[in-house]
């Protein structure tokens, strides 16, 4: 759990340098959902959801389909898991309304 925490961090962080670019006004919401608020001057333009292998469950789409209802959603989700994450934002009826993305952490080793 401890490393899921981590991991998740570690994207929230780089996702908010990531928009750093295109969002003047980027809050992290370290209390609870979503993770990212996106705006520019004052006004709400999209939130960032950023999961983990465990927490991608039936009851968070409930979250992700209340999200998406009010603004444009970005989901963060592991490599692994997106099959699993798309299925059940269709069956949500939001598939067309949030934009997935995913990451992964890869170590080479010489």
């Amino acid at each position: 759990m401890l490393d899921e925490k981590l991991v998740h961090d570690l994207i929230v962080d780089y996702m908010k340098e990531k928009f750093a670019r295109e969002y003047k006004e980027i809050t992290i919401n370290s209390s609870g959902s979503p993770d990212l608020v996106l705006a520019n001057y004052g006004l709400t333009l999209a939130v960032v959801e950023v999961e983990t292998e465990n927490s991608i469950t039936i009851e968070k789409t409930e979250k992700w389909k209340a999200v998406a209802e009010k603004n444009k959603l970005f989901l963060m989700i592991p490599k692994n898991a997106k099959v699993k994450a798309t299925e059940l934002l269709w069956q949500k009826g939001i598939g067309d309304k949030v934009a997935v993305g995913t990451y992964e952490i890869v170590i080479n080793m010489p």
